[in-house]
């Protein structure tokens, strides 16, 4: 649903807002807020409102020791687990100069962009995904353990899976913040899960991760447990993933996935360090099911990238990325290497090839190619460049 200005400020008066939450992110995707009373909205629209820029990770070295935040009426949503009198709303907002410009290194700023230069190029992206995540006990003073929540294994169900009615509340509670999640059940590991979306715009997709993985965290609390998105909560035991579902379309609505897929794969190396970006995502590349090579197949087994042809219509299912990813990010990288691959009509390479490259293997060896890479250097933005590597 969309909404306008007048539609949020005349939903505030309406509705007993007490507090509205301006919601943005640093350079790693970590959300940051600041929250308002409803007499200051009205400014924040027409002006923005100032934050300290340089205590933002990869706004460190910011020129602007303020930056503005401006907010997004389309992703007004309250949140469910909030009282209902005085209730609390929130925004994500993009971050401006104090000139009124966009800030070049907001990452859902860079998100806009490779959606403007594929609007251009007339080819219509969305993404599905399919995040993971473990659920852990808390201590008695509520500090979290490495306890997982139950023993169960993958889409086994109660009493063995104890994680159903934490699954069933958070798909119930994103679904009032407008969220549509496609399906949800009980991963391989022990107290883990996995909850799946529709395919989205690209936007909208970064917009909805984003508040997914707060409502995720802020229902486990409530059942006394720890959400934990990292890649390897737990040695010798399955990683988390954040599978990324890839539908693209000429503006004649011919499929193009194949060439987006083959763009992908040849800069997924120079990429990784942001689809990949702490050192433990090193750990989970190569364990279990979790790819290490840089290949693709139509059977779904341990490959980077699994194709499938289905009634006419293509999907790429990206499988490296991590959940301590940006979305705005990783989006907008996987945009222009798509559009790189449609520009020069690549073609994928044999299926399963034995002896194709490996991905990196640590978050140095990542970094470095990151800052080698003239295609890095193109769409990330200096300081967000200089933060990862």
């Amino acid at each position: 649903m969309r909404y306008s200005v007048d539609e949020v400020m005349k939903y505030i008066e309406e509705e007993d807002v007490k507090f509205i939450r301006l919601a943005f992110r640093d350079a790693f995707g970590t959300q940051k807020n600041i929250s308002v009373a409803p007499g200051e909205v009205k400014k924040a629209f027409a002006e923005g409102a100032p934050i300290n820029a340089r205590e933002i990770a990869g706004f460190r070295n910011s020129p602007y020791a303020s930056l503005y935040l401006r907010p997004d009426p389309d992703t007004m949503a309250i949140l469910p687990w909030r009282p209902d009198s005085g209730r609390v709303l929130r925004m994500f907002c993009d971050l401006h100069t104090p000139e009124g410009e966009p800030y070049a290194s907001d990452t859902r700023q860079v998100l806009k962009m490779a959606i403007a230069r594929a609007r251009t190029a007339g080819i219509e992206f969305r993404f599905g995904t399919e995040m993971e995540f473990y659920l852990f006990k808390n201590d008695e003073e509520g500090m979290p353990t490495k306890q997982p929540y139950d023993h169960a294994g993958y889409m086994d169900i109660a009493p063995d899976d104890k994680c159903e009615n934490v699954r069933r509340e958070i798909s119930l509670t994103i679904e009032k913040m407008g969220l549509v999640p496609e399906r949800s059940h009980h991963e391989r590991g022990p107290g883990q899960n996995e909850i799946d979306f529709h395919y989205a715009k690209p936007l909208k997709a970064a917009d909805q991760m984003t508040t997914f993985k707060m409502a995720v965290r802020t229902i486990a609390n409530r059942y006394g447990l720890t959400a934990d998105f990292s890649p390897m909560p737990l040695p010798e035991k399955p990683g988390n993933g954040y599978h990324i579902n890839i539908y693209a379309v000429d503006g004649e609505g011919n499929d193009v996935v194949k060439y987006v897929a083959a763009g992908i794969l040849e800069k997924i190396r120079d990429i990784t360090i942001f689809l990949n970006p702490t050192e433990s995502s090193y750990a989970r590349l190569g364990n279990n099911t979790a790819p290490d090579r840089v290949n693709w197949s139509s059977r779904s087994e341990s490959e980077l990238m699994y194709i499938e042809a289905c009634r006419g219509q293509t999907r790429a299912e990206l499988r490296s990325p991590d959940a301590g990813s940006n979305p705005y990010l990783v989006y907008a990288l996987l945009i222009n290497a798509g559009l790189y691959g449609i520009a020069n009509r690549l073609s994928l390479p044999e299926e399963m090839k034995d002896h194709g490259v490996s991905l990196p293997g640590s978050k140095k060896e990542a970094a470095k190619l990151a800052g080698m890479s003239e295609f890095v250097k193109k769409y990330v933005p200096e300081g967000i460049l200089r933060e990862y590597i």
